[in-house]
């Protein structure tokens, strides 16, 4: 029988969420309205797609491919930069965390200056697989990670580090956040992958190269979680492949104190009132019995 949790708001890196399901970067969140649909469809809190210093159109097609078990996108951090401000006016009192990036520690506090009004917390977005000069880029390197996080902690608001899997050792990454002045770690961000279609004899994605979600990477990200909660001392938040309860709570056995849902919600944006009502009950036990108890 599966364990189930008390419901009711929970704090998480310095944001109070409704619950502990949160909207991921990139999906759903182009826009204020969408944000607010989210929240109103069970959401504890949403992310933004990123913003960055500058408008990008993205890379040219195809961008997004649905695989058999997963998402791989090269979307290329297409936003229409300081307009986004716009979209969170009257979002101003809702869990809103507002994903940003950019190509140095200028330009993340730049952009995190736009929002310091009206952003519940920063996402860094330091782990794009596929945007030259940013994302991964910037997410590989443990002291551009720790100067871009301090950039942005000097706002006073809640700041979480988007982690990339695509590195030898997640854990060295996690530190330099926490020494920058992070207050929570979300792992993981999409896994560098690519197909070819064996019909045209040429890359599925325009840009070739792009980054899988879905399914497919949630024993990944389980792996990462379980790492940086041995090795951090801020709460860590599970993103990557969460399609169910039972996800949940695996996530949360291996170090989560929340989850973020992404490619999950392509055709059912109704996912978030499903899980919550798998996993939630009045009698439910307090999520600090089960967050990292596979470690004991």
């Amino acid at each position: 029988m599966m364990i189930r949790l008390q419901s009711g708001p929970v704090e998480v890196g310095g944001v109070t969420l409704r619950n502990h399901l949160i909207l991921a970067a990139g999906v759903l969140g182009t826009c204020g309205s969408s944000l607010a649909r989210m929240l109103r469809e069970g959401a504890g809190a949403v992310v933004s797609k990123s913003i960055g210093p500058e408008p990008r159109s993205g890379h040219s097609g195809p961008c997004l491919v649905v695989l058999e078990d997963g998402v791989l996108n090269a979307m290329g951090l297409p936003n229409p930069s300081r307009e986004f401000m716009g979209e969170l006016e009257p979002l101003k009192d809702e869990p809103v965390i507002v994903s940003i990036f950019g190509g140095n520690p200028d330009e993340f506090g730049e952009v995190a200056s736009w929002f310091a009004d009206s952003a519940a917390a920063f996402e860094l977005n330091v782990s794009c697989p596929h945007a030259s000069g940013y994302g991964a880029q910037i997410g590989t390197n443990p002291e551009l990670v720790k100067a871009c996080t301090s950039a942005v902690a000097r706002f006073h608001k809640p700041v979480w580090v988007k982690l990339t899997p695509n590195v030898t050792d997640i854990t060295v990454i996690g530190a330099a956040a926490e020494d920058g002045g992070a207050d929570a770690i979300v792992a993981v961000n999409t896994v560098k992958a690519m197909r070819i279609s064996t019909e045209v004899r040429r890359p599925v994605l325009g840009n070739r190269f792009g980054g899988l979600s879905g399914r497919a990477i949630f024993p990944i990200a389980v792996r990462c979680v379980y790492e940086l909660y041995e090795s951090c001392n801020i709460p860590v938040i599970g993103c990557g492949g969460i399609s169910s309860a039972e996800n949940v709570i695996e996530m949360m056995m291996a170090g989560a104190s929340a989850v973020e849902i992404g490619s999950a919600l392509r055709g059912n944006p109704g996912l978030f009132r499903e899980i919550s009502t798998d996993l939630y009950r009045e009698d439910g036990i307090s999520s600090d019995e089960i967050v990292g108890c596979a470690h004991e």
